[in-house]
């Protein structure tokens, strides 16, 4: 309990040291309480704008609060963009913790000494962050590998620190009315949950084991092999991938890697994974790509570090692309109905009143050419008009959106003159043929047919219970005589079974017929 007292005083020491305080009653409109708490609090100076004070202030604080900032930077649909901005910045470097408590780990998780797993394990860690730390190896067999650390103590440590935080965001909503309509306690159990998936080492091997499968024949992107015979919730091994960091071009360059066919490629496996996959990776920072100069693999991406990954639903798709594709067209009114058959937007929503805030919102953005246009900010834009009509924005399509902009910042950094739309419009239009097209009818129907083999063969008892419940119904009824309801029941009895008979036929007729399309495309190519 005093450990925590004296955590909790930490953190309200730094928040004073950079006038966060300040920050949250100047958001209230207390410009009297702001100058009580400056006078107060004489001895500091307070010059910095207010975003770079908080990343400075939840850099003191440690890891955890560095990571908590990182997932704010993520929630545009919230916070002012110069916050956003400036919380995009922070960096998850921590010092390595000692390598024998890596050795440690190892043992305990895999049951023997790196010495004994490893022909060669190399204790000088290569890469450091607040959740793990990164050694290479060799296996036995000859095979170069990474090895992932868990950093002891962690789990310990972040439930302490998102315990605080919980609590302090139930007190901002106690005290200030404003902070609902932010959702303090909705963005800690976010938080909560997002680290507590991180601390699980085998989700992320799981994430990068489906992303490698799904690009297993591409030519584009590189995912490295998990090795599970030696991987655990605490420690996983992978494949040792080489190459150069995205973000320094001009090694790139050098090694005569083509930027705009880079800038491309990024593009196009960003929208494979959205669109035909539904699985993307959701920390596309330049830290965890790189561009492979080997030569066989030459200009590939490579990609590292799965803990976060976004899913979407066919139905998450088919809102995107329709309001991508409509947006571009100027097509106002179909975003419009767009979010409303989505079911995101209140069935009462007007079309005509979406239509024109949407149309007040991003019509401006024309006033550029497409290829400055940034889908992220489309992206946004479309979420803030949404939420002054009770749209909820969903989680997964947060993180699409923060993915997005990392895509496009890195998609530019390597051509400034790529031109995003020209780049995703095919995905977009294959996509909705394969959706909306006779195409797409024939391949759910494929998808569909051994549940109707299932269902065909129970339809006649289905509906002779239907059947019964339908024409009987006073046998719910004890007032009626037994005679007459025995003259009731043979009568209808007749009916039903004549009924009955044609339907059955049907019913064995399309079950008969599904069982044959199953067969013919599944076992007869």
């Amino acid at each position: 309990m005093i450990l925590k007292f004296l955590r909790l005083l930490r953190i309200l020491t730094v928040f004073t040291k950079y006038g966060l305080d300040e920050i949250a009653v100047s958001s209230i409109n207390a410009p009297r309480t702001a100058r009580l708490m400056n006078t107060f609090f004489f001895w500091r100076r307070i010059t910095s704008p207010r975003a770079i004070r908080l990343r400075q202030a939840l850099e003191e604080l440690g890891p955890i609060f560095v990571k908590f900032g990182q997932l704010l930077s993520t929630r545009r649909d919230l916070l002012p963009p110069d916050i956003v901005d400036e919380l995009s910045l922070l960096q998850d470097r921590v010092p390595p913790f000692d390598s024998e408590l890596a050795v440690a780990q190892i043992t305990r998780s895999l049951g023997a000494h790196p010495d004994q797993l490893f022909a060669h394990f190399d204790r000088v860690p290569v890469a450091s962050a607040s959740i793990a730390q990164v050694h290479f190896a060799q296996l036995r067999d000859g095979k170069d590998v990474a090895i992932k650390v868990l950093r002891p103590g962690m789990k310990k440590l972040i439930d302490e620190d998102i315990a605080l935080m919980q609590l302090a965001a139930s007190l901002i909503e106690r005290v200030w009315g404003e902070a609902r309509r932010l959702k303090p306690r909705e963005v800690v159990d976010e938080f909560d949950k997002y680290l507590h998936d991180e601390l699980d080492l085998m989700r992320e091997a799981a994430n990068a084991s489906q992303l490698r499968r799904n690009f297993a024949n591409s030519t584009l992107l590189m995912v490295p092999e998990m090795y599970w015979d030696y991987c655990s919730s605490s420690v996983i091994v992978m494949e040792r991938m080489r190459g150069i960091p995205v973000s320094q071009i001009d090694r790139l360059a050098a090694a005569g890697v083509d930027l705009k066919k880079l800038s491309n490629d990024g593009v196009e496996i960003f929208f494979t994974q959205v669109f035909r996959d539904g699985f993307f990776h959701a920390d596309m920072h330049p830290g965890n790509i790189l561009v492979s100069v080997e030569k066989e693999t030459f200009g590939r991406y490579i990609a590292l570090d799965f803990g976060i990954v976004g899913t979407l639903n066919d139905f998450d798709k088919d809102y995107l692309s329709q309001n991508f594709l409509a947006f571009f067209r100027r097509d106002y009114k179909r975003v419009a109905e767009a979010h409303i058959e989505s079911g995101w937007a209140p069935p009462s929503t007007r079309v005509d009143e979406l239509e024109s805030a949407v149309r007040a919102t991003c019509e401006p953005i024309f006033d550029r050419p497409l290829k400055d246009i940034s889908f992220g900010q489309v992206l946004l834009r479309l979420f803030q008009t949404s939420r002054r009509f009770n749209v909820e924005v969903q989680p997964q399509l947060v993180l699409l959106q923060k993915t997005m902009l990392n895509i496009e910042g890195l998609g530019r950094q390597l051509d400034p003159d790529l031109d995003l739309w020209k780049t995703a419009k095919p995905y977009l239009e294959r996509w909705m043929a394969e959706q909306v097209g006779f195409q797409g009818f024939v391949e759910r129907l494929k998808a569909e047919a051994p549940r109707y083999a299932h269902i065909f063969p129970q339809l006649p008892r289905l509906l002779h219970q239907a059947l019964e419940r339908e024409s009987h119904p006073h046998l719910a009824n004890p007032h009626v005589a037994s005679a007459d309801l025995l003259a009731m029941v043979m009568m209808e009895q007749r009916r039903t079974n004549r009924m009955l008979s044609v339907l059955t036929f049907l019913a064995v007729g399309m079950g008969v017929a599904a069982v044959g399309f199953y067969l013919l495309h599944f076992h007869g190519g």
